[in-house]
């Protein structure tokens, strides 16, 4: 059950990791994939560099969705498509740090 609780964050790391290998910021990709690793320790401190990694992931949506709406306005092209989903995956990304407020979540990484 703790597994369907952490989804939203599996799911968030690997969303991150996929667009840090598409810009070839190989080392991003690592530390993504250390991020799901560090879900399988029971310890707070490995929930809180999780919960920590979602948020600033969910600013760096934010950042990549300015920087191409910017391109596409000055390309003149459409841009609304690409900011409502750019913005839904930030929204969804700063959101999924919230997952570690489940009570079995809690318990399990020994939060207070």
């Amino acid at each position: 059950m703790n597994f369907i609780k952490l989804l939203p964050a599996i799911l968030s790391i690997l969303l991150h990791s996929a667009h840090f290998l598409r810009a070839k910021l190989f080392f991003l990709v690592l530390i993504a994939v250390i991020m799901l690793l560090l879900l399988l320790i029971r310890r707070p401190w490995s929930a809180r560099l999780v919960q920590i990694f979602l948020v600033i992931g969910g600013f760096e949506w934010v950042r990549t969705l300015v920087i191409l709406a910017k391109m596409r306005q000055a390309e003149g092209g459409p841009w609304m498509r690409l900011a409502i989903i750019l913005g839904g995956v930030a929204v969804f990304t700063i959101c999924s740090a919230l997952v570690f407020r489940f009570k079995s979540l809690r318990e399990r990484y020994k939060l207070a």
